[in-house]
């Protein structure tokens, strides 16, 4: 079984890059909006919970987010393995992530984190927003914003994954064919 984190800042290829690990490795997808959108859309016990504390405009506790993670993983029990996209976003996620699924006889392999200068950041997200429509790809100011945001959270929890010597920087710069190539070098030196 393959479990990896993967991290990086808008536009830097998480997408891509995410698909082409799924398919190479037979893993299964979790994405924290996904799982919202599911809970929150069958008004799950979790769900529920979740839109009392939005609806307060409070973010969700990490207690509802990891319970979400763990209905996931008990629904898929058969699978090769996952990939955690855009989770854990802080330090106390992580820890909550290794208990979680130390509970299921597993572990975190490697965190793969695409590292690509802020200049290229914006260049992409500008270029992305002019065919996607999405407003937050189109303004300078909110795409520093989102930059900003992923340095503040993810910094400290690749600091926790170094600890446990799992943290692979990838260059996020070049073709996607050569990124990939990167990436499936660093998790196959991860696995056991």
């Amino acid at each position: 079984m393959v479990n990896i984190v993967l991290f990086g800042p808008p536009g830097a290829g998480k997408g891509t890059q995410s698909e082409n690990i799924i398919n190479k490795y037979g893993l299964k997808h979790i994405s924290t909006g996904d799982l919202f959108r599911k809970h929150l859309g069958e008004g799950t016990h979790l769900g529920k919970k979740a839109q009392s504390y939005m609806d307060n405009g409070k973010l969700v506790p990490d207690e509802v987010v990891i319970g979400m993670v763990a209905d996931f993983l008990d629904d898929n029990e058969g699978a090769e393995g996952f990939i955690f996209d855009g989770f854990p976003r802080t330090v106390a996620q992580a820890e909550a992530l290794d208990e979680l699924l130390e509970e299921h006889d597993q572990h975190i392999h490697c965190m793969v984190m695409l590292d690509v200068p802020q200049d290229e950041l914006r260049k992409r997200l500008l270029e992305r927003g002019k065919t996607s429509g999405r407003a937050d790809d189109q303004n300078v100011e909110k795409i520093n914003v989102r930059i900003q945001e992923y340095l503040d959270k993810t910094l400290p929890v690749a600091g926790y994954y170094q600890g446990q010597n799992k943290t692979c920087k990838i260059n996020g710069v070049g073709t996607i064919e050569g990124i990939f190539a990167d990436i499936v070098s660093e998790i196959d030196n991860h696995l056991d």
